[in-house]
Order: C-alpha cells, then structure tokens, then sequence
C-alpha cells in the first residue's frame, strides 16, 4: 500500500491520519504554503511553517487552528514522523517529509532552485517516493537569475519618465521578489495595488528588506504616477482600478512570458520572464538529488516530465492527477 494516496479530499496519509495541501475540507490538513490551490479555507486543524503562518491567516482567517513548525523540527503524527523543509517557492514554503516503517517520502508542492531574497534557499531532502510538481516541465524552460531579470524591469521602468509602468505580478511571491530584487537598483518607492500591499506587511514582519511601498488608494485621484513604477496582481488589468492611469506602459512577470506570443494574448507590451517554479533543469537535477526511485509528477507537464525520468533515468516515474493549479494564484 502506497504511504500517500489520492482521494477525493487530496493527497492522504493514513497511517498519520492527515492530508497533504487537500482541496476540501477535512480534519487535520498539513500545509506546504499557502498560495490558493494549496491552502483552503475549512479544515479543522492546520499545520504548518511557523514563517508561513502570517500569509495564512491573511488568506483563510485569524481564527483557524493553526500549529506553526520550524523548518526540520520532527512531530509524530499517528504511526509517522513529519518535518517541513524549505522548497524555496515563497516565504514560508515547504516540502513536506514523512516517514512510515523505514520508508521516506517528499511531497514537494512547489518549489524553485533559483536564489531569492524574500524566500529560504531550497533543501534537498532525500527520500524513497518523491512527488514533484512539473509547472514549467519542458525544455524551453530555463531562467535567468532573478537579479538578471528584476534588472530589465528596472531599466524597462527608467526608459519612460513620462508614462506610469505598471508591472503585473502575482499579489503573494512575486511582487515581494521584485521589490526585494529592485533595492540592487534603487531606493525610490513603488506604488502597489491594496492585494499587495496587504502581504508586503507581513513579508516585512519577517524581516524582509524591500523597496518602501504606497497604496495607491492613498493617492488623490489626479496624481499622475509619471516615471513611476506600479505592481498590480493580474486581476487589476482591465479593472476599474487602471482608470487612474493614463496611457500607461505594461508589463507582465511570470514563466509563462517564456512562451512566444504569451504576452500578446495575455493583452501586456511587454514581458519579463520571471518565476517561482523550477524550471526544466530545476526540476530534472531536484529530483535526481532525492535518490528518490519512485517518483510522482502532478500539475503542469507531468506525463511529459514523467515519461522522460522512465526513459533517460530509468526511474519509476509516474503522472499523479491533483487539483494543483501551478504557476496561476493572484
């Protein structure tokens, strides 16, 4: 019997008695982060980092029944041992390791191995069974460092001291990576969309150094915002919220910009390729690292990553149906 199976709550252990990121309610639901295909709202009792808890209580409620870990620290739950270690996707992300018996298995969520300032450096954690995401799982995925990129959006940002430039981002992860990665460049503030500035508190309560941020619902309504830069979660493109801007130049940041004609669909002059997934080579080199021999790949590219390992690797390599959604939270 495998130690983590798949119903119709999600990802369940039951020899521990819990479930893993479950997209319904349930009694005990541990959590690798809480971007919104992970984390949701109604369980009984959560557990999690303790880094993450600010983000959310934000996004399910101050009241939930919330147990807060440190990143290595061991908790019995029921016929298993459990730890949460860094996966190096947003503040407070986790991979999530159980062990059963002598086995080890590593359910990831999501995660990177590029280098970010607003989040905890990815940890190997080998394992028996690993279950990985593949978002971004083919070869034309492969990144830049985020310094690289952030970069281009400055100088992007510098080229027009007449216009707003008003750079789409998602709310949680990405928009407090770029305003990290910008104090290289500069010291001027960013003027944010409220779903923003909502989470920039809590990433500063952690500690993370940013550029200063205005709300721009602090701002009267004839101001300008010339030469100055905006970050605005996707949902305020084509809201009633742009009609404070006039003329402004756009932007969008996320891995999918690495697709010709991504940013054409998706209605932004422009785009910078920037993501808090591994990418291709991420991915291959994470999972060769577990010395994981049986390996699951849910959400993105799965059959894909998952038929390469079999056949390259000579790996038990097998696609996982979720509900994980990927590189798709505002």
């Amino acid at each position: 019997m495998s130690l983590i199976t798949v119903r119709t709550e999600g990802l369940y252990c039951e020899p521990g008695n819990f479930y893993i990121d479950p997209w319904q309610s349930v009694e005990m639901a541990l959590v690798t982060h809480a971007h919104a295909d992970h984390a949701h709202a109604g369980s009984s009792r959560y557990i999690a980092t303790q880094v993450s808890e600010g983000v959310l209580r934000k996004r399910l409620g101050d009241q939930i029944d919330l147990q807060g870990v440190q990143y290595g620290e061991k908790l019995k739950l029921g016929n298993t041992w459990v730890s949460f270690h860094s996966a190096g996707h947003v503040l407070g992300s986790a991979q999530i390791r159980v062990e059963h018996q002598n086995e080890v298995w590593v359910i990831s969520g999501d995660y990177k191995r590029n280098t970010d300032p607003t989040a905890e450096p990815f940890e190997v954690v080998p394992c028996d069974t690993f279950i990985t995401e593949a978002t971004f799982g083919l070869p034309i995925y492969n990144w830049e460092t985020g310094a690289e990129t952030v970069r281009q959006i400055y100088e992007w940002w510098q080229s027009d001291s007449d216009r707003a430039s008003i750079l789409f981002c998602y709310a949680f992860g990405k928009a407090q990576r770029v305003l990290a990665e910008l104090t290289q460049f500069t010291d001027r503030p960013v003027y944010v969309h409220g779903a923003i500035e909502t989470l920039n508190e809590v990433y500063r309560a952690q500690g993370v150094q940013m550029l200063e941020t205005i709300p721009t619902s602090e701002m009267p309504r004839d101001y300008t915002y010339a030469g100055d830069l905006v970050l605005s979660p996707p949902s305020g493109h084509r809201s009633t919220w742009m009609k404070r801007f006039k003329h402004p130049q756009t932007a969008f940041a996320s891995g999918w910009m690495a697709v010709r004609g991504a940013r054409r669909r998706r209605g932004y002059e422009r785009g910078f390729v920037l993501s808090d997934h591994a990418d291709w080579q991420g991915l291959i080199n994470t999972i060769l690292q577990t010395g994981a021999k049986t390996v699951y790949v849910t959400h993105g590219q799965n059959e894909v990553l998952a038929r390469y390992l079999r056949e390259v690797y000579q790996l038990n390599a097998l696609p996982l149906k979720t509900l994980f959604e990927g590189e798709g939270d505002i």
